[in-house]
């Protein structure tokens, strides 16, 4: 009863204060996460919290905040690639990479699924797994676009307002 009576006066309490800039721009931020179609209120509370919180300068910050980016190896005359430098946001990567799943499930018409079909037509699953990384990468700055600018990614569909 005692618990029960406290987190009541929390709730009032928290629902009294006003809220600050930054609580502000966080909710501002999940909701319009939340009109994009595929995206529900836990990834858009996820990304919002674990990334889309910090202000990114372009699109090498935020594929790096995430761990998506790639880590160059030159030795000579010998440039590659060796995958994912993984140095970022263990939870933001793996929340990327799920919605990116979900995203060519639930956007089949936008640009970014349409890439990914072409490049994986008829590749193995292990190929498919690759890809989908470069998706979430790619997802991942078009959604920072997205909340930065107004720039709905290509093709994706939002939600009816309702």
């Amino acid at each position: 009863m005692m618990i029960r009576d406290q987190i009541e006066a929390l709730q009032e309490t928290s629902a009294t204060t006003p809220a600050c800039a930054e609580t502000a721009e966080m909710a501002r931020r999940q909701e319009l996460l939340r009109r994009v179609k595929g995206i529900g209120p836990v990834f858009a509370a996820t990304l919002t919290d674990e990334a889309f919180y910090k202000d990114f300068r372009n699109r090498r910050e935020v594929a790096s905040y995430f761990g998506l980016a790639p880590s160059p190896w030159q030795s000579g005359g010998i440039d590659r690639d060796q995958g994912i430098s993984k140095a970022g946001n263990p939870r933001a990567r793996c929340a990327s990479v799920e919605l990116s799943w979900l995203w060519l499930r639930h956007q089949p018409d936008s640009d970014l699924t349409q890439w990914y079909r072409e490049r994986t037509l008829k590749a193995s699953k292990r190929i498919k797994r690759i890809a989908i990384v470069a998706l979430a990468r790619k997802l991942m700055v078009a959604l920072w676009r997205y909340l930065t600018t107004g720039l709905v990614p290509a093709g994706a569909v939002l939600k009816s307002a309702a």
